[in-house]
C-alpha cells in the first residue's frame, strides 16, 4: 500500500487543496505536511520536509505543488533516493513512472489546470515502474 505525502508553498497551496479533495474521493490515505494556509512560505522547507518522509520507504510516494512546480522539483532533487518529476502532461506524467520510477510529483499551480493537475496525480498514482532495461539507468544515478 503506497503511503502519500502532500505538501506545498503558498502559491500551491489552493491547487493542493483541491488534489486532497480528490483524494479523498477517491478514498487514498494521504498526509498532509503544511502549509496549512496560503500565508507566505519558502518552498524548499517543505520540499525537504516532504523528501524525508517520501526517501524512508519505497511504498512511499508525494505530491508537491508550488507556482511552477520547479523551485519544489529542484529542492527535492537533493535528497538521495528521491526521484522528483515536474510534469506537464499525461506523457510526461505516465513517463515519470514507467521509466524513471519517479517517487515525486511536482506540478505547477499556475501553468496547469486543476483539471489536468488532478488528472496527472491520478496517472501518476496508478502508473507503476516497468523495471527491465530502466531499473539498469535508474541505478546510475
Amino acid at each position: 500500500m503506497k503511503k502519500i505525502f502532500i505538501s506545498s508553498d503558498h502559491a500551491g497551496f489552493g491547487l493542493k487543496e483541491n488534489i486532497k479533495k480528490h483524494l479523498k474521493n477517491k478514498k487514498l490515505n494521504f498526509k498532509d505536511l503544511g502549509p496549512f494556509n496560503d500565508d507566505s512560505v519558502d518552498y524548499p522547507d517543505y520540499a525537504h520536509k516532504l523528501a524525508k518522509k517520501v526517501k524512508v520507504s519505497k511504498n512511499n510516494v508525494g505530491i508537491l505543488v508550488c507556482g511552477s512546480g520547479t523551485g519544489m522539483n529542484i529542492a527535492a532533487n537533493k535528497h538521495k533516493n528521491i526521484r522528483a518529476a515536474q510534469c506537464f502532461n499525461t506523457k510526461s506524467t505516465k513517463l515519470s513512472r514507467l521509466h524513471n520510477d519517479a517517487n515525486i510529483i511536482t506540478l505547477g499551480s499556475r501553468l496547469i489546470s486543476k483539471k489536468n493537475a488532478l488528472k496527472f496525480v491520478s496517472i501518476f498514482l496508478n502508473t507503476n515502474f516497468d523495471g527491465g532495461r530502466h531499473l539498469k539507468r535508474i541505478k546510475k544515478i
